[in-house]
């Protein structure tokens, strides 16, 4: 029938079309685990973001530089501008933006090692979690700590420490274990503020019973960095109010003490 050749010539042209998207798609997925290809993008994601933040903090240092450079430049030759650098540099000293130097202790904290487990203990028990590292600091500034820095960077006011599965997130960055927490102040006070923290003493006790790490030793000269990462807050809740901070190691036992504090060499 002359009326249906139109339509039968058009069936090759699209069955043809129709071939060639299978092909593509057949093309594009070959050989493809999306599994996998999850798992490759996890941790390609991570590389990147750690490529970005050594960018942008390398950015940040330079333009720093710059800024000192110019005001040094206008304070020589403007008074008024060298009255806001003094202020400025005063202020900057109470926020934690620059170095601070004196005695002070190092405090280690590391998961326990794997043969330390059994069957019958929670993995949970043998690993550093974010409260124990919290504990620490908090325990520091309460004994008068001039400065703190966890994993060599200042820790301010604005710093969250967050740790997630063993492993710590802290200014973009990613931390593994061993954590090491170090701070400027009297000695003798850090270590009885260490003493008299309850989160503390439940850790160390933990370290008592499952080996998990606590060294304390006492350094006669530390220098803790000037805080190098941003300083705008983006969130702020009034104090007492409820966070999402994971919950408090239970203790062992009433009649357990803590174990003493291992002097690293």
């Amino acid at each position: 029938m002359p009326a249906g050749r139109p339509w039968r010539r058009g069936v090759p042209v699209v069955a043809a079309f129709a071939g060639l998207l299978f092909a593509a798609s057949a093309s594009t997925s070959h050989g493809s685990d999306l599994r996998v290809i999850g798992r490759n993008d996890l941790t390609g994601l991570v590389t990147r973001v750690q490529q970005t933040v050594d960018r942008d903090t390398a950015q940040l240092l330079s333009l720093q530089h710059q800024v000192r450079a110019l005001t040094d430049q206008a304070a020589a030759s403007d008074t008024r501008v060298a009255d806001l650098k003094r202020r400025a540099s005063q202020l900057e000293a109470e926020v934690g933006l620059t170095p601070v130097s004196g005695a002070g202790i190092v405090v280690t904290l590391d998961d326990a090692p794997r043969q330390a487990g059994s069957p019958a203990v929670p993995p949970d028990y043998l690993v550093v979690h974010q409260q124990d590292v919290q504990a620490v600091v908090n325990a520091l500034w309460a004994g008068g700590a001039q400065a703190v820095s966890l994993q060599g960077k200042r820790l301010i006011a604005t710093s969250a420490v967050r740790c997630v599965g063993n492993t710590l997130l802290l200014q973009g960055r990613v931390y593994s274990p061993p954590y090491v927490v170090a701070a400027v102040g009297d000695p003798d006070r850090l270590r009885a503020a260490l003493d008299a923290a309850p989160g503390v003493v439940i850790y160390r006790q933990y370290v008592a019973a499952y080996h998990l790490v606590f060294q304390l030793r006492t350094a006669p000269h530390l220098t803790i960095p000037g805080y190098d990462g941003a300083l705008r807050l983006e969130f702020a809740r009034p104090a007492g109010t409820p966070t999402t901070s994971p919950p408090p190691r239970t203790p062992i036992a009433p009649q357990t003490t803590a174990t003493p504090a291992t002097e690293a060499p």
